[in-house]
């Protein structure tokens, strides 16, 4: 059986500017600014929420299936998928559009200029997943908003358990939209700011959030994370990386981790493990999709962090 994973494909093009942009651009000629930076440095990333979420269930051997659309430009991309024996019969090419891609600048301290062209995400909705057989889960991540919707209700229509991910996504959708969705879904994942943003739209609290759902996982960042489910709240601890280079994709790791232990009926404290465990893989590396451990480099990574976590309570 496969995981469904709906959501985007886009590159990512960072380009480094070594000095600060403060310095380059006149706040008092903000209103006819026209800048340029010279940016020496810039790679290329394979991302997108579908392709960094699948990525990271491949190494899981969970079996993912992404559901995505793309551009004509989107070559290379189908190379990198292949390459990592991802499948990708149910990602269809539009023609006359780009691939999603984000170009981002980033100066010396940390401070980032990006401008996003949507592309081919947008046209999302003319893939369906009454075309898919086989599938025991699925993941909504970011994606075209009426993809995101026609997906949604598809997935509750067939009977497919689901979690809802609108990360980025969230600004699209008002406080009765996201209720739509969270009342079809079978679970919720966001991070920490995400969940004060549906709280503020929905006007629930966390508590009756997860009362709508199976599972309510709330990431921390470095504080580890939260899961909501039977009655009560789960607090996973982060799982210490090697060392930290790039946060860009630990959200889709984690959730990658997530929904492999959900398809294999794992109690939520692994659940959340093995998912604060792939989030600290990745944040080893640059981008979403260069991290490579085997099965068994993953699986050390998250013994360890259990036996540590365990001589810590017995410590407490």
């Amino acid at each position: 059986m496969h995981t469904l994973i709906c959501g985007s494909l886009a590159f990512d093009t960072i380009m480094v500017f070594q000095d600060q942009f403060k310095n380059h651009i006149l706040p008092d000629k903000i209103h006819t600014l026209s800048v340029a930076f010279y940016v020496p440095e810039m790679r290329r990333e394979f991302g997108g929420t579908a392709g960094n979420i699948a990525y990271n269930l491949q190494l899981l051997d969970g079996n993912p299936l992404i559901m995505a659309t793309a551009g004509e430009d989107f070559a290379p991309y189908t190379t990198w998928l292949n390459k990592n024996n991802l499948n990708t019969s149910h990602i269809k090419t539009i023609a006359g559009s780009f691939t999603a891609q984000a170009f981002i600048t980033t100066d010396i301290d940390d401070n980032q200029i990006t401008a996003f062209h949507p592309g081919a995400m947008v046209e999302s909705h003319q893939n369906s997943v009454k075309d898919v057989k086989d599938v025991s889960l699925a993941v909504i991540a970011p994606d075209g908003r009426d993809g995101m919707f026609q997906h949604a209700r598809e997935c509750f229509e067939a009977g497919i358990p689901f979690l809802f991910d609108p990360g980025q996504g969230l600004p699209m959708f008002n406080g009765e939209e996201l209720l739509q969705f969270i009342e079809m879904a079978d679970y919720l994942a966001v991070n920490d700011y995400e969940s004060q943003i549906i709280q503020d739209k929905t006007g629930l609290t966390l508590e009756e959030l997860a009362q709508k759902v199976k599972a309510l996982i709330v990431t921390l960042g470095g504080s580890g994370s939260q899961i909501y489910a039977d009655g009560q709240r789960y607090d996973i601890p982060c799982v210490v990386a090697s060392e930290v280079v790039d946060p860009t994709g630990c959200g889709d790791a984690y959730r990658a981790g997530l929904l492999y232990g959900i398809v294999r009926n794992w109690d939520w404290q692994t659940c959340g493990r093995l998912a604060a465990t792939m989030g600290a893989i990745k944040i080893a590396s640059r981008g979403g999709q260069n991290h490579a451990p085997t099965r068994e480099e993953i699986e050390t990574v998250y013994t360890q962090a259990l036996m540590k976590e365990t001589i810590t309570s017995e410590r407490l």
